[in-house]
């Protein structure tokens, strides 16, 4: 009989695990180390591609553990690197190209910008930018127009069955799916006892609502979530620290908090 997990652990990358500028993850090692002595899970859980995450769960040690890609729309197996096929990628830009030019003029994605404008763009190397231009399932892009011009742009496209999502940092396209619903997905797969997320931004409110426990990591870069359910009862919490300086005093505090208590999954 397969040894039920303790903990699976649920976390975006940018701003949470991984610095919003550094791409750092140093501070966080202390809590990635806890966490596997006690036998926990970790799935990475970004708007980041298969090609892109692969290489940082393998960096974390996190290979046995599924992730979740494209801001949920793939998902990416255990010790693979490999995420699916373009076909979702190649039928968005398709429909982001029979869009009106007075629409589509002010998102620019990742297909419109080379490798170097994807890297400037980002604050990433330019062989890791050519791993985030390597998509399957969603196109992030830049916004430079106006708020009302977005929401236009926004309704035409989910006319077409798109539906668009804002990250830390990019206005993410793809054709539906969550990182929750990912999520509800591996917590049948592995059953684990409790579960934790970890998200700064937009695009992770339902991961984070959908945990037993989760936190919102500190974002100076970007406007703070508003108030979530279960922030009232104490079941989701906000950090002081950003990124993953925050990241780790979560989940050191957390672990602490639950070896005294020795907390069961709420019910419900």
């Amino acid at each position: 009989m397969k040894k039920q997990i303790p903990l699976l652990v649920f976390s975006d990358l940018d701003g949470t695990l991984i610095d919003h500028d550094s791409y750092s993850y140093d501070a966080a090692l202390p809590a990635l180390a806890a966490l596997r002595a006690i036998g926990a899970g970790v799935v990475l859980a970004s708007s980041k591609t298969a090609s892109e995450i692969s290489v940082l769960r393998s960096e974390m040690g996190l290979e046995a553990w599924p992730a979740i890609v494209e801001n949920g729309a793939g998902r990416l197996e255990p010790a693979s690197d490999v995420g699916g096929h373009n076909a979702d990628y190649l039928k968005i830009r398709a429909i982001l190209g029979r869009l009106p030019q007075s629409l589509k003029s002010a998102f620019r994605g990742f297909g419109d910008m080379t490798v170097d404008e994807v890297a400037q763009s980002t604050g990433l190397s330019p062989a890791a930018a050519a791993l985030a231009k390597r998509r399957d399932f969603s196109e992030p892009g830049t916004w430079s127009g106006t708020e009302d011009d977005r929401l236009t742009f926004i309704a035409a496209l989910a006319r077409e069955g798109v539906s668009a999502r804002m990250g830390g940092r990019f206005l993410t396209l793809s054709f539906g799916r969550t990182k929750a619903d990912r999520m509800g997905e591996m917590i049948a797969h592995y059953a684990p006892l409790l579960t934790v997320a970890l998200g700064d931004a937009p695009n992770d409110v339902e991961m984070l609502e959908a945990a037993d426990r989760a936190f919102i990591i500190a974002n100076p870069n970007g406007s703070p979530l508003s108030t979530l359910q279960g922030e009232h009862n104490g079941r989701i919490r906000r950090t002081e620290k950003p990124g993953p300086k925050g990241w780790n005093s979560a989940i050191l505090d957390l672990l602490s908090e639950l070896e005294q208590k020795q907390e069961r999954p709420r019910n419900g």
